[in-house]
């Protein structure tokens, strides 16, 4: 799959809450651009409130894609969001316009920007038989097979040395070849790369997720999981969804789902901070703030 030159593409990055969406909005006027979704969840229909979709009148305004459009039945993943998003990035492009990738999904925004990473998947026999091995073999191993990667890898720590080697005798070439290789393409494309990191100071972002959480169950999430069926085991991994799950089955109250959707909503804020401040070519933004 042919990457849409980065040039061509325009991100709108940031933690829950922080505001990406009417940021996004705004510089989608400016640069004649659509919005194009970058958030696992807000991928599925029928939880446009739990999830914190943009509202009708929003998508009114400008055009958006890829909002709602799986059921909540199927399994969606990183590269299953990059074969959704090139062809709708390249039909903009093909119509002038500039697509405005906006989403707090950190490895979605990776696989787009960045590319896809090389290594091959885990395979479970060869992981088994792994897995049986003494350390000082697989060390012993991985050495032999690739010193380059062995002597950047903890040999103390059972998992990278495992996964390194693996990665090497499934690849048929060396792991560190392999992640040389996407560095140095990912670095080239991250020269070209263009957007912003929406930042807003903690006791701010803190007060927009608890008025957002409010919003949120006041206007219909707790309807949505209610009548939610055969969710996709990624699915259920969104905030706000076990909480509400736990207050159906009258294990906890309205107050106590609502305290602990902020507290789970603050502690992902602050992973998206820290995953979106290791990408250095995003500006930081802080307008209207």
């Amino acid at each position: 799959m042919t990457l849409p030159a980065p040039e061509h593409l325009f991100f709108v990055c940031g933690p829950t809450a922080s505001g990406k969406s009417a940021r996004a909005l705004e510089i989608a006027a400016e640069l004649d651009g659509e919005i194009v979704n970058a958030d696992a969840f807000q991928l599925y229909r029928g939880l446009e409130v739990l999830t914190a979709a943009p509202p009708p009148e929003d998508r009114e305004k400008r055009p958006h894609h890829l909002y709602s459009i799986l059921s909540p039945d199927q399994p969606v993943d990183a590269m299953t969001y990059l074969r959704l998003v090139v062809p709708v990035i390249e039909e903009l492009l093909a119509r002038g316009k500039t697509p405005i990738i906006t989403g707090g999904s950190g490895l979605y925004l990776k696989f787009l920007s960045h590319g896809p990473s090389p290594l091959p998947p885990g395979e479970p026999t060869l992981r088994a038989e792994l897995d049986a091995a003494p350390l000082e073999d697989l060390v012993t191993s991985l050495q032999a097979l690739d010193p380059v990667e062995a002597a950047r890898t903890d040999l103390k720590n059972r998992r990278y040395v495992s996964r390194a080697l693996e990665v090497c005798l499934l690849a048929g070439v060396p792991c560190s070849t392999l992640r040389d290789d996407w560095e140095a393409a990912s670095s080239a494309r991250a020269e070209k790369l263009r957007g912003i990191l929406v930042s807003r100071p903690r006791p701010d972002l803190h007060d927009r997720i608890a008025r957002r959480t409010r919003q949120m169950l006041d206007g219909g999430a707790i309807q949505e999981v209610a009548t939610l069926r055969n969710a996709a085991p990624g699915l259920e991994k969104a905030i706000g969804y076990g909480e509400i799950r736990r207050h159906l089955a009258g294990e906890i109250d309205r107050p106590e789902c609502e305290s602990l959707i902020n507290a789970a909503t603050r502690q992902y804020a602050k992973r998206q901070d820290t995953w979106f401040r290791r990408e250095h070519w995003l500006k930081e933004d802080r307008h209207g703030i």
